[in-house]
């Protein structure tokens, strides 16, 4: 079944952040979402810290090169399948209820 929200996040070089950026959208109160995570040749700790997390929901994809964030985000946005889609900064978080005020709103 296809997930309800797509999540989109584009990220390069920001392993002081990806962590909690990741973890913000884990914590939701809406659960019905997909994760995906562009990562766009970063050159630190970045992957690393991605591959830490564990969840079914999780779709990686790895840039060779540095295509810049919009590209990222483009790209992402092509891989998704919910019905609707949230952009998230690497180094930004959710407030834990977003999705599912959005999703309200939206329904």
């Amino acid at each position: 079944m296809m997930p309800r929200v797509s999540v989109v996040i584009p990220t390069y070089n920001q392993e002081a952040y990806i962590s909690q950026a990741l973890d913000s959208v884990l914590a939701q109160t809406y659960q019905d979402f997909e994760m995906i995570i562009v990562n766009d040749a970063s050159t630190d700790q970045t992957l690393e810290k991605i591959l830490d997390k564990k969840d079914s929901r999780i779709r990686l994809f790895s840039l060779e090169q540095n295509q810049g964030e919009s590209a990222a985000t483009n790209y992402g946005i092509e891989q998704s399948q919910g019905e609707f889609i949230a952009i998230l900064h690497s180094d930004d978080v959710f407030v834990s209820h977003k999705l599912e005020k959005q999703v309200r709103f939206l329904d």
